[in-house]
């Protein structure tokens, strides 16, 4: 076992006994899978009034009250323990800002494991287009955008939570799997299934089926 693997166990042992400063280590150690969490999920019209690290300093105090939950969850990972506490910050937040409950297909998601908000198809879209700045590519930009949302749309959407776990957050396939309470193979096969429809409206933007792996 590594140096790396032991200090991680070591800590994960202290966060179970209550020690907030290992949990602020292990915290920082995940900061950035968090932080693609909750860019994937965070409604546009948020975008510019609620800053993503104010949402996962906020989740993190939320942890430090929680270390307790941790201690008494021996089998869920401690990634997917803070991702369960970032998803439902980030349901707070939208609650806080936004009226009216957003019931649109991206956000009907069941997850067994936790509560999050859904990533929108106008999100996922805007985010896969994302790096398009230079003049050459402005102008299919809009266009883009509009025919990649009409494919998520259509996407099961099971399979569009897949397709944001894996893609979008970068969780492993097990990770996934664990999320929605679903079978490894499921998981696999959902997310392929998902890719090689997105692809097919990729297909006409060269350069971005490279981006769907």
């Amino acid at each position: 076992m590594s140096s790396i693997e032991t200090t991680a166990g070591d800590l994960l042992d202290r966060v179970r006994l209550g020690d907030e400063r290992a949990l602020a280590e292990l915290f920082s150690s995940e900061r950035d899978r968090l932080w693609r969490m909750v860019q994937a999920r965070l409604d546009r019209r948020l975008r510019g009034r609620v800053d993503p690290d104010d949402i996962l300093q906020e989740a993190y105090l939320d942890a430090t009250r929680r270390i307790a939950h941790f201690a008494s969850e021996p089998s869920m990972s401690f990634f997917l323990w803070l991702r369960l506490i970032v998803g439902q910050t980030l349901v707070d937040v939208h609650r806080r800002h936004i009226e009216a409950r957003m019931r649109d297909a991206g956000r009907d998601v069941s997850i067994a494991r936790g509560v999050a908000p859904g990533a929108s198809s106008a999100s996922l879209a805007g985010q896969l287009v994302a790096h398009m700045t230079s003049p050459s590519h402005a102008a299919m930009r809009a266009e883009m955008e509009a025919q990649l949302g009409l494919a998520i749309d259509s996407l099961d959407p099971i399979d569009r939570e897949v397709l944001v776990l894996r893609h979008f957050e970068e969780l492993t396939n097990g990770e996934v799997a664990e999320t929605l309470g679903i079978q490894v193979k499921a998981a696999s096969i959902r997310y392929v299934r998902a890719v090689a429809r997105l692809k097919a409206i990729l297909v006409r933007f060269p350069g971005f089926c490279d981006d769907m792996g």
